[in-house]
């Protein structure tokens, strides 16, 4: 009975020793070959981004992957790779009263976001997010533009964040 205790518990270790599973607290579904992530400059292709939206989004969402994975950041060909382009930057009326006048105007940002998995090529995308803040009507938007980009980033790469790597 004991040798097939011992039989059964070595089998079992072999076993899982040929198996790799990738946790992670933030529920990330990360290829447990994956080491490193590479996130190009986000490029600007609309006239009104704000100067320095590029680096801004770039940086977050570094921080976001740095943050919620195990990986490493390289400057290029990571084992999963982000690039993109910021294609929608725009203000416009959110909301308007009954005598017309707008009550709300809101910030719409659109990302075209490239995704590659070097090691689950079916995961691979590239597509489009949409983010929007509202804001005062009353209130000059050079005083809470850095506000809403804040707002709209963290809805972003989480949005970024969940298509590429949501295990859900």
């Amino acid at each position: 009975m004991r040798l097939f205790f011992v039989t059964l518990l070595a089998g079992t270790l072999l076993l899982l020793n040929g198996c790799s599973v990738s946790y992670s607290f933030s529920g990330a579904d990360i290829p447990a070959e994956a080491n490193t992530f590479s996130i190009r400059l986000f490029r600007i292709v609309t006239p009104m981004a704000a100067p320095n939206y590029d680096l801004t989004l770039t940086e977050a969402l570094k921080d976001l992957m740095l943050a919620q994975t195990r990986l490493d950041l390289v400057d290029k060909k990571g084992d999963l790779q982000y690039e993109g382009t910021i294609t929608r930057y725009e203000t416009g009326n959110a909301a308007v009263s009954g005598d017309e006048l707008a009550t709300l105007n809101r910030l719409s940002i659109s990302v075209k976001v490239k995704y590659i998995n070097t090691y689950e090529r079916e995961k691979n995308f590239e597509r489009t997010f949409t983010r929007f803040a509202d804001y005062d009507s009353n209130i000059d938007f050079n005083a809470v533009e850095l506000e809403l980009i804040e707002e709209i980033n963290e809805q972003l790469i989480q949005d970024i964040f969940d298509a590429s790597l949501g295990a859900w």
